[in-house]
């Protein structure tokens, strides 16, 4: 016999509806999309203003600025109370799309605008999926 030990943010997610849940999850996720743009709108020009060259090259250009994201949505997230842990694993949803599609520019078969793209696109469902691998996490 397993006994489960409960923490109180678990007996509170438990005690919310299934509606009430998805929309604190849906919530969180906005919220994160909102910090992430404010960390990329407010850092950029920073950025680019104390060292211009440094997003000269593409692959650079998106490791940088999947760096301003996490740097917004990670103050985001501390903000709201989540573990140093929470923060590295969402983290890593910024720059793992990108790191990804890094061979494919090097060689050739894509180009700077499908990087900066498919990137930028695959990194909303990467976050989906660190969220729905902790959803206590991120439903309350």
């Amino acid at each position: 016999m397993t006994t489960e030990i409960l923490t109180p943010r678990d007996e509170h997610v438990g005690a919310l509806s299934r509606g009430s849940r998805i929309w604190h999850f849906v919530r969180h996720y906005l919220e994160m999309v909102v910090a992430m743009l404010v960390g990329m709108v407010a850092l950029g020009p920073l950025e680019g203003a104390v060292w211009p060259a440094l997003t000269a090259r593409p692959d650079v250009g998106v490791m940088v600025m999947a760096t301003n994201m996490s740097i917004g949505m990670a103050a985001w997230m501390r903000f709201r109370g989540h573990s140093w842990r929470g923060i590295a694993e969402m983290s890593a949803s910024m720059y793992a799309p990108f790191l990804a599609l890094l061979v494919p520019l090097w060689v050739g078969w894509i180009g700077e605008q499908t990087l900066m793209t498919w990137g930028h696109l695959a990194m909303l469902p990467a976050m989906a999926l660190v969220m729905l691998l902790r959803p206590a996490e991120y439903a309350h």
